[in-house]
């Protein structure tokens, strides 16, 4: 295997990883947008108590760092089976030992949601995930057909 060789399958496995992991992101958005919505719709509530509250942090390339708020809830269905669940991004006026509202599906309760019904809030963070995420594929794209067409690539 020559370098142009290696070169040309670099240009090609690339975008197809940069693609493939676009799609996989794109899964999970779509999987808790439906987890979620399902829990709303479901008319399925119970109380239940924040017993834990916790914060993750990440470093992004550029030294940024991220922090996300996790609650840990638990509460009891109606047959009796006690459900603990674990949400990021809730409100940080949630403390440890609150009481709130969780909505949950009846078939899935460990998927249940402590966030208040908020259809279009959710269908417009959905919705420009997938545009995000539809603009990124587009460009792996781009660059998989300019960089194995032969032609030159574009210069700004």
């Amino acid at each position: 295997m020559t370098a142009r060789d290696a070169m040309e399958a670099l240009f090609k496995l690339v975008p197809l990883g940069l693609i493939a992991v676009a799609v996989c992101f794109a899964v999970v958005v779509i999987r808790r947008h439906r987890q979620v919505s399902g829990a709303w719709s479901s008319g399925y509530t119970a109380q239940a108590r924040c017993v834990r509250s916790y914060t993750t942090t990440s470093r992004s390339g550029d030294n940024a760092v991220r922090t996300t708020l996790h609650h840990v809830y638990e509460f009891m269905t109606p047959g009796g089976r006690v459900v603990r669940f674990d949400e990021e991004g809730g409100p940080s006026t949630t403390v440890e030992g609150d009481i709130v509202t969780v909505y949950y599906r009846p078939e899935r309760p460990e998927q249940a949601t402590a966030r208040v019904p908020a259809p279009g809030k959710l269908a417009l963070s959905t919705g420009c995930s997938l545009v995000f995420l539809a603009v990124f594929m587009a460009f792996a794209v781009f660059f998989l057909i300019v960089a194995n067409s032969g032609a030159p690539m574009p210069t700004p």
